[in-house]
């Protein structure tokens, strides 16, 4: 039985291929430091040239790719400090792994290892395209988080990053905007009252918005699309109207500037991405099982503890989670259904930002960014477990 060869994947050239387009590579980051400069014409012109003897250097004298990945950190690293000192090195240290990778990724033909063989040299230059403009994305929405968390470190009362900061001088660092928060009063008040709120909120969306879920599944249930459309209404109308609404309707039923006013607010709010979770996990959810468990003399409320929710508990604690950072992270609807009372951590870091601009609200900012970000994370995993589950995804 012969076997079939596949053809290889021809070796790029190098002069017509690889130099070009690392030395628009090194004339992009040249470009953005010759502007730091004000030098913008000559960093782009010595970013190319230098970008293009690097890759002609690897390329034809280093095929250790890790040796000269570490060459090119090195050789940045170096420019760096002529530029810029200690923070220069360390940003061209990062240019330089950047450069060496796109320098091997490019010669070595790794750019098609991902991609069928059969692509033709457009479609292969789209999908690395597109995987180019998804990171772009990705890094426009994550890079302010990148700036906050470094400044909520800031030893001095500014916003910006101060010479010492940029120096990575251990004297323009400190705690102590974390430290206000921990002491200061008004703070942790506003703290306790987002830690009352929130999972009072995600309880009630999680019981309703389950229910809800389980109820729009069945197709027995009349007018299931209107319903479903008036249930998550509050994810699309604008929030300011809700908002308004709101506190028109709780002005007139005596709930205007209460805790329960404000719960109930929330929950509402939380609804609909409980019912999105758990209508998703409802998808692959066998019903015979249900009927399974009716024959053997299970009435409806022991069915769905013992049935139906240890299958949609994936879902069920990926909506409340979300329902906890929509009601912890909320700021609109509580400036107009609530009071002085119920002041939460949202509504502190706003008033601060338009009162007194403590930087005490970077750092809650990070604390803040750090819970979403686990919060998210154990959604992810969850997520994943109910794939699992429902035989989706390989264990």
């Amino acid at each position: 039985m012969s076997s079939i060869d596949l053809p290889s994947t021809p070796k790029p050239s190098l002069t017509g291929f690889v130099l070009p387009i690392v030395a628009v590579a090194g004339a992009f980051f040249g470009l953005v430091t010759g502007s730091a400069k004000d030098s913008t014409l000559l960093g782009l012109v010595i970013g190319a040239v230098v970008g293009a003897a690097l890759a002609y250097a690897l390329v034809g004298y280093m095929p250790n790719r890790r040796l000269g990945r570490w060459v090119a950190i090195g050789l940045f690293a170096a420019i760096g400090i002529l530029v810029g000192g200690f923070p220069g090195a360390v940003a061209g240290a990062a240019i330089g792994a950047v450069m060496g990778w796109i320098t091997y990724w490019l010669s070595t033909g790794a750019y098609r290892h991902n991609v069928p063989i059969y692509y033709t040299a457009p479609q292969v230059l789209w999908h690395n395209s597109y995987l180019f403009i998804c990171g772009l994305v990705f890094f426009f929405l994550i890079a302010p988080i990148l700036t906050i968390m470094p400044l909520s470190f800031n030893a001095e009362n500014f916003f910006t990053f101060t010479p010492e900061m940029l120096a990575l001088d251990p004297a323009g660092y400190s705690l102590k905007h974390y430290r206000d928060f921990f002491t200061n009063p008004n703070w942790q008040q506003a703290m306790r009252n987002s830690v009352q709120i929130a999972p009072a909120a995600t309880f009630i969306s999680v019981s309703l918005g389950t229910l809800a879920a389980i109820g729009l599944s069945s197709e027995h249930v009349p007018f299931r699309r209107p319903i479903m459309a008036i249930l998550i209404s509050p994810m699309i109308v604008p929030l300011i109207i809700s908002a308004a609404g709101m506190y028109f309707f709780y002005s007139r039923v005596g709930l205007q500037g209460t805790y329960l006013g404000v719960v109930l607010a929330h929950a509402a709010l939380g609804i609909p991405f409980v019912i999105i979770t758990v209508t998703a996990t409802l998808v692959g959810f066998d019903n015979s099982l249900t009927r399974a468990s009716a024959n053997m003399g299970a009435g409806p409320v022991r069915t769905f503890f013992k049935v139906q929710m240890p299958l949609i508990l994936p879902g069920v604690i990926s909506g409340g989670l979300f329902a906890f950072i929509t009601s912890f992270d909320e700021i609109v609807v509580v400036l107009f259904v609530g009071s002085a009372g119920q002041k939460t951590l949202p509504w502190q870091m706003f008033t601060g930002l338009r009162e007194q601009i403590s930087p005490t609200i970077l750092a809650v900012a990070s604390i803040l960014v750090v819970i979403s970000i686990a919060l998210l994370s154990t959604v992810e995993l969850l997520r994943r477990r109910s794939e699992r589950l429902r035989g989706m995804s390989p264990g």
